[in-house]
């Protein structure tokens, strides 16, 4: 499997399923993502789904799709919470009918003082 990339299981990524790794220096995640119906347009388009050490499936982040303030093109961020990794998606040409999204301009955020 390709590091840093999901499949999706469709070009209609919206409503599509995934698999990928996402991994940094200090972590390695194979994530499984899953749609998200919902009607409220703060809602992720997607659950990120990862693996405890128990092995058991847990969300773990999510995806929002998102639009640029300047072109008013949609482009989509994945968020993994306790990792605070947030990155934006983008299509990577493969050569396949499906579409593969890759983090870009990843960043690890402060963790928040509580």
């Amino acid at each position: 499997m390709t590091t840093n990339c999901i499949k999706f299981t469709s070009a209609d990524i919206e409503t599509a399923k995934g698999v990928g790794s996402i991994s940094t220096l200090t972590f390695d995640l194979d994530v499984t993502v899953e749609p998200v119906a919902s009607t409220n347009p703060m809602a992720p388009t997607h659950r990120v789904l990862g693996r405890s050490p128990r092995g058991k499936l847990v969300e773990c982040g999510g995806i929002w799709k998102k639009q640029n303030k300047e072109t008013g093109a949609d482009y989509y961020t994945l968020t993994l919470r306790d990792h605070g990794f947030n990155a934006n998606l983008g299509k990577a040409a493969t050569g396949s009918s499906i579409p593969t999204s890759v983090p870009r301009r990843a960043r690890r955020r402060s963790p928040s003082i509580r």
